[in-house]
């Protein structure tokens, strides 16, 4: 039976940079994908190509191309990102600049784009999902507005004898379904096997999660190695099964835990994925330890697709003034509160206007409210608050650190910061309105 192996070298734009490049050069890979986009980096994206044409692509795309792209050719790996983020065509133009530089050739690279569907979004009287609201109550705040395309640009670029595609939003299952689609001939309405090739693309979709990053827990979940933690691969046969593994002798562990771990992970109800090739089916799924670092997966299936396709919009929602100070030794944490309770009352007396505020003591109560916690001798207290302008929230972390001279004794460590908020909400799109397109470079 034949077999695909694709490895996942990123699980967000941010992710280690070596573990890909180990899974090039000794994964035995066909595909390397990076899955490098989360819904509020594509509006931050869109925010930096309205002030730069040529920016909005993943900041560290020149980097992972550099490291991977001479490995992939020479071991006739095909590669697949969604580093294009909001501009996919500049990042293909820099991953050719990238290509020459390292002085490859016989490279054909193509750019996914039609995800942007800001437009449309803005002619219709769309319902958010979260809210119920009209999407024209974003009037004037929307930046951005990205439909998750499938499988199909994906399968055009691969039918074209592409080594590179880089995409924009693309649901993240997808960029690692294409492949098998497209290797084993898979009909697009044989909803099991999409199903079957869902699961696959949801595992290895968070990279090191499912090797033991997200598992590990000391003295109760161990695992080692994770400072040179290996990323997933992979090995899937013709009938959607597929065995999860890493490189041999990297960090971290597969085992069936970390596996069922990763597949219940942002699943709401696992009898019902939706994305935009199939709902997924994962409740008949089974798991089966096959040897060291290796789980066999299988039983996903699937039903029909939906007719619209979901969309994130991405607007501005305010700005974030915060501010932080710690104090230590005897009574830490009656100074702490004592400092809360003085930004508290500034905040008021010299009239900064917030719509909502918290004030924490990190470590006491600023993820769990305790009744009576046990005292602490060392804290750090954390003001944070919502205004609609940036002067005001500069002033939330200017009362802080005027705690230095003017309130408890003790404090230091003072950190202030004011940021514009980027919230991200959604809609469905009748899918007949995205028009996802492909186009090709070659170096």
């Amino acid at each position: 039976m034949k077999k695909i192996r694709i490895g996942a070298g990123a699980g967000y734009s941010g992710d280690r940079v070596e573990p890909a490049v180990e899974l090039a050069e000794k994964g035995k890979l066909n595909y390397l994908v990076y899955e490098c986009l989360a819904e509020r980096t594509i509006a931050l994206a869109q925010q930096a190509k309205m002030k730069d044409p040529k920016a909005g692509y993943d900041l560290l795309l020149e980097e992972r191309m550099r490291s991977v792209l001479a490995l992939c050719q020479k071991n006739g790996i095909t590669l697949i990102s969604n580093m294009g983020a909001a501009n996919p065509l500049e990042a293909v133009n820099k991953t050719r600049e990238i290509a020459a530089s390292l002085g490859l050739s016989g490279l054909k690279i193509a750019a996914v784009t039609g995800d942007d569907v800001l437009d449309a979004v803005k002619a219709s009287d769309l319902r958010i999902e979260e809210n119920g609201e009209s999407i024209h109550s974003l009037d004037g705040k929307m930046i951005s507005a990205n439909a998750y395309l499938g499988v199909a640009p994906l399968l055009e670029a691969l039918r074209a004898g592409a080594n590179v595609i880089i995409t924009g939003r693309v649901a993240d299952p997808a960029l690692f379904m294409a492949p098998l689609i497209h290797e084993f001939g898979w009909s697009l309405d044989d909803w099991d096997k999409l199903g079957k090739g869902t699961l696959v693309g949801h595992l290895l979709e968070c990279g090191g999660q499912i090797t033991g990053g997200y598992f590990a827990d000391p003295g109760f979940k161990d695992v080692d190695g994770l400072s040179r933690l290996g990323f997933p691969i992979a090995e899937v046969s013709e009938d959607g099964s597929a065995i999860i593994t890493k490189v041999e002798g990297s960090g971290g562990k597969v085992v069936t835990a970390t596996c069922k771990e990763q597949m219940l992970y942002e699943i709401h109800n696992p009898t019902s994925y939706f994305t935009p090739d199939v709902v997924a089916d994962f409740s008949a799924v089974t798991m089966t330890q096959v040897g060291p670092d290796q789980v066999r997966v299988e039983g996903a299936t699937g039903r029909a697709r939906s007719a619209t396709l979901k969309v994130s919009v991405g607007y501005r929602d305010g700005f974030i003034g915060e501010g932080q100070m710690s104090y230590a030794g005897l009574g830490a944490q009656t100074r702490g509160q004592l400092a809360l309770d003085i930004v508290e009352k500034r905040l008021a007396l010299t009239g900064v206007k917030v719509s909502e505020t918290r004030y924490d003591l990190i470590g006491v109560n600023s993820i769990h409210v305790r009744q009576n916690p046990a005292p602490v001798d060392e804290v750090r207290i954390r003001v944070t608050g919502r205004t609609d302008s940036m002067k005001e929230a500069v002033r939330i972390g200017n009362e802080v650190e005027t705690l230095y001279t003017n309130g408890p004794a003790g404090g230091g460590g003072a950190f202030k910061s004011a940021k514009e908020v980027i919230a991200i909400l959604s809609v469905l799109l009748p899918r007949e309105s995205v028009k996802a397109a492909v186009s090709y470079l070659e170096v």
